[in-house]
């Protein structure tokens, strides 16, 4: 607790805006595009799937965060704080109605908090996320729960955009290298309260690095990833205005076999159906939405209303993030992943 006034100094002092570039076309590079990127100001290693333990269902949420703190870059002392890093665990019990999500942050170094350069390893106290060959492991012992669980790869990794680069808006600099990893094949121990669960499922990893993701007139975004039944993959996202309407859209479609596409911005659209309200911020969250692709339009459905973080305690934001079902325009279920929405509580900073 003695830490907190200078932790949230170093956090705000991270989230300052400063001049940004565009970040150039590269070729992605793997196992080293794996790990850390510390160059860059934001970046993060983002798992979000479901998993049974026979007929009880849950969804989960691993999530690292790395800022780079402008301010300290030119300083000496080994206890200089360049880089933050910031921990997000969350899991949906379908059963028991209620979502239960963990939270931390530490300056990176002194073993503490760490985020390798060469392959996706990354910890924050006794919280892990790492890669070894094909598979991730995750190891998170948080408040009321915790995870074990691994991510086997089923497929090659997905890059998003063009090549792996991702534009978030008109101009060059609102844009990150971006790869996912759907159709993860997850299996572990899910213990809550005190009681375990050995589980299996699917999972879907996201990872993005950027110098400057959003433009300052947008509130925040809405983004799927979801696994179809099929092994194909559905990603789509639309970044919102401040005033309202869309600044920018985008995503992508993997077909089983394969082959893929990226969407342009006039492709996609967001459609809100029905809303749900927050007793805790008051914020209204879309939880049922009509997403127009080219690849086909569907219907996402939160297979619970309240989803909600509160995440003030490390990246500072609140937004609802959860497990959702993925329905053909029929009304016929043909997958299941996570729906995301950013600045409805209040504008989103990065």
């Amino acid at each position: 607790m003695t830490l907190r006034l200078s932790r949230r100094h170093l956090l705000l002092a991270s989230l300052l805006p400063l001049p940004a570039w565009a970040l150039p076309p590269r070729t992605l590079q793997f196992p080293r595009d794996f790990g850390s990127h510390p160059e860059l100001r934001t970046e993060w290693w983002y798992i979000t799937g479901q998993a049974t333990a026979g007929q009880r269902m849950f969804g989960y949420q691993v999530t690292f965060f790395r800022s780079r703190v402008d301010e300290t870059q030119a300083m000496q002392s080994a206890f200089a704080a360049k880089q933050l890093v910031f921990a997000h665990a969350a899991i949906t019990d379908l059963a028991g109605g209620k979502l239960l999500h963990d939270q931390r942050i530490a300056r990176a170094g002194m073993g503490v908090a760490e985020a390798s350069e060469s392959n996706t390893r990354v910890h924050l106290r006794d919280w892990w996320l790492e890669r070894k060959a094909d598979v991730y492991s995750a190891r998170i012992p948080a408040n009321g729960f915790s995870l074990d669980l691994r991510f086997a790869t089923t497929q090659p990794v997905l890059l998003q955009g063009t090549a792996g680069l991702s534009r978030k808006g008109p101009e060059e600099v609102q844009a990150s290298y971006y790869y996912s990893e759907p159709q993860l094949a997850t299996s572990g121990r899910i213990t809550l309260h005190g009681q375990p669960f050995d589980v299996q499922g699917k999972a879907w990893l996201d990872h993005e690095w950027s110098e400057a993701y959003m433009h300052p007139d947008v509130a925040g975004w809405d983004w799927i990833g979801m696994n179809l039944a099929d092994g194909s993959a559905l990603m789509a996202f639309s970044m919102r205005l401040k005033k309202g309407g869309v600044l920018w859209a985008g995503g992508s479609f993997r077909t089983a076999g394969g082959s893929s596409r990226s969407f342009a911005p006039g492709e996609v659209a967001f459609e809100p159906l029905r809303t749900w309200k927050s007793a805790s911020s008051q914020a209204s969250y879309p939880v049922e939405w009509k997403v127009r692709t080219p690849a086909g339009n569907f219907i996402v459905k939160a297979l619970l209303d309240d989803q909600e973080l509160d995440s003030r305690g490390s990246t500072g934001a609140i937004y609802w993030e959860g497990l959702s079902d993925l329905l053909d325009e029929e009304g016929k279920p043909v997958g299941r992943g996570y729906l995301e929405m950013t600045g409805y509580a209040a504008a989103l900073r990065l």
